[in-house]
């Protein structure tokens, strides 16, 4: 470890907050220096159970000139009000997903970035797990040749089962597109670059939903998004890839993640996961071949995405979860619900640079510089 370490401070302690802390210590270039909540109990109670040194408030973490990055793990609508405090502070700022609700506060982010010369990035951070990275190298070594067409489905019945707080994924900003588009979306475009049109249809086939789930059983929820959303992608490379994600399908047989080249075809894992099955068909073969992985960080490593900011930030490399791909993951998931409302296709403004890979043999807990 070359590189001197970087203090890092947690706003919002709920409950994706354990696999940061406790990811967070695996990396060498990564400090978790504060912990900070709205509920000051919660934060307590994680710093204790992951040894971090302080618990603060909001105000004085963004006031510690000592603290080079935050990780705003807030619920979504404070995405964008939380990152451009951060930013306005001086702080670099890593996003849960999606970057924000609205494109205007993305917008805002990455100009507030450019101007104080900060960084901004965001998850998913999967697409760096070794099973992602495993595809992105078959790709890129020929194994399938040249992407001509993609599927990407995530079909489920929604939150209302078993989620605690579950109204928010039926409202403004939540949605299936919203809570699971960016895992998807990210992985296709870390496979294949970005995205130039989009297309797609919507609509909301309950118009309310009645929480099962404890504590709220019996509540009833009006849904006010799109909770079965298909899209169509045309990527800058000429592939053409159809997305589906749904809250309205009780079960199904499709694939997670399928890339279908000029030579075979390739099976993509779950793109909310970090490990595998990647197994690839080519000409004249009867099955699929799972395919070893060539990459680490199979198993749960959220904060590689942190850590790669990091690294990113002390070396002057780009990083790979940066802000102008987060932007573009928001800006292809408005896009969808635009087409569908206004019954037309989209021409994408954003765009962003097709991740670099990782190298192969990285030390565990550490990333290139």
């Amino acid at each position: 470890m070359s590189l001197k370490k970087v203090n890092v401070g947690i706003i919002g302690t709920g409950n994706i907050s354990g696999i940061y802390l406790e990811m967070g210590k695996t990396f060498e270039i990564l400090n978790i220096a504060a912990v900070a909540d709205l509920i000051p109990e919660r934060a307590r109670a994680q710093a204790e159970k992951y040894g971090v040194p302080r618990v603060c408030s909001v105000a004085e973490m963004l006031a510690d000139p000592s603290i080079e990055i935050i990780i705003n793990l807030t619920i979504p609508n404070a995405h964008g009000e939380v990152a451009l405090a951060a930013l306005d502070a001086g702080k670099s700022v890593y996003n849960e997903k999606p970057l924000a609700i609205t494109r205007a506060d993305g917008m805002r982010m990455l100009a507030l970035a450019k101007e104080k010369n900060l960084r901004v990035g965001g998850a998913p951070d999967t697409f760096l797990g070794g099973g992602l990275q495993t595809c992105r190298k078959l790709i890129d070594d020929g194994w399938i040749g040249q992407p001509v067409a993609a599927t990407a489905f995530m079909l489920c019945h929604g939150h209302e089962s078993w989620h605690p707080a579950p109204e928010f994924y039926y409202k403004i900003g939540g949605g299936p597109m919203f809570d699971m588009g960016p895992y998807y979306l990210t992985a296709l475009i870390s496979l294949m670059g970005p995205v130039r049109r989009v297309t797609g249809s919507a609509r909301i086939t309950f118009p309310t939903r009645t929480i099962t789930s404890q504590p709220l059983n019996g509540t009833v929820i009006t849904v006010d998004t799109p909770t079965h959303v298909a899209g169509v992608l045309d990527f800058q490379n000429g592939a053409i890839a159809t997305i589906v994600t749904s809250f309205d399908v009780w079960a199904h047989n499709m694939p997670c993640i399928e890339i279908y080249g000029t030579h075979g075809s390739l099976s993509v894992p779950d793109p909310n996961g970090f490990g595998g099955p990647v197994k690839v068909r080519r000409p004249g073969m009867d099955n699929w071949s799972e395919i070893p992985l060539s990459h680490g960080y199979a198993r749960n490593s959220r904060s590689i995405g942190v850590a790669d900011m990091a690294y990113a930030l002390r070396s002057g490399r780009a990083a790979r979860a940066n802000g102008e791909l987060c932007y573009h993951v928001l800006d292809i998931m408005h896009a969808v619900h635009d087409a569908s409302r206004e019954g037309k296709h989209v021409e994408l403004a954003s765009t962003c640079a097709q991740p670099a890979p990782l190298p192969l043999g990285l030390t565990p807990g550490e990333l290139d510089e």
